[in-house]
């Protein structure tokens, strides 16, 4: 039987805090929920999985709501967005200039972008674990599912 000790087994986004953006967007979201449900490794520091995590935007925080497999709250972690905003809106700058160059043009422009958009998005999971350390350990693909997913929040950039 698989370690649930480290593993978050639900999540959700806070519909007051998600913003409805391209299709493509709205895709790469539903794809970073449910690849996250399958592949996770995330632990709250001091307290065993497995999790149930809410993700939402509150008063101009990010927050991490974890609980129990019972719905017990086990801790609320809030970041200042501040720092993600560059990052945030410079990936959706790439992602819609990615998402256009898939209609028009040749595959080294599409593919320029898309290593520019990765970076981004390798630049993003980078910046959240570190400001989630000492308090939620991930994973980098955790941690690239999880930007995904902040990204699809009502961030105003």
């Amino acid at each position: 039987m698989p370690d649930t000790t480290r593993r978050i087994i639900d999540i959700v986004l806070d519909e007051d805090s998600v913003a409805r953006r391209s299709p493509e967007v709205e895709h790469e979201r539903a794809v970073a929920l449910f690849d996250l449900l399958e592949e996770n490794d995330f632990a709250l520091v001091g307290l065993p999985g497995p999790y149930k995590l809410r993700i939402g935007v509150f008063e101009q925080r990010l927050v991490f709501d974890v609980r129990d497999a019972d719905e017990k709250k086990l801790r609320d972690i809030v970041l200042s967005l501040t720092p993600f905003r560059k990052v945030v809106k410079d990936y959706f700058l790439v992602c819609e200039s990615y998402y256009a160059a898939i209609k028009k043009l040749g595959p080294s422009q599409i593919e320029a972008l898309d290593m520019g958009r990765r970076g981004l998005h390798n630049e993003g999971s980078e910046l959240l674990r570190e400001r989630l350390e000492g308090k939620i350990e991930i994973d980098l693909d955790t941690a690239r599912r999880l930007f995904t997913l902040i990204c699809a929040l009502h961030i105003k950039v």
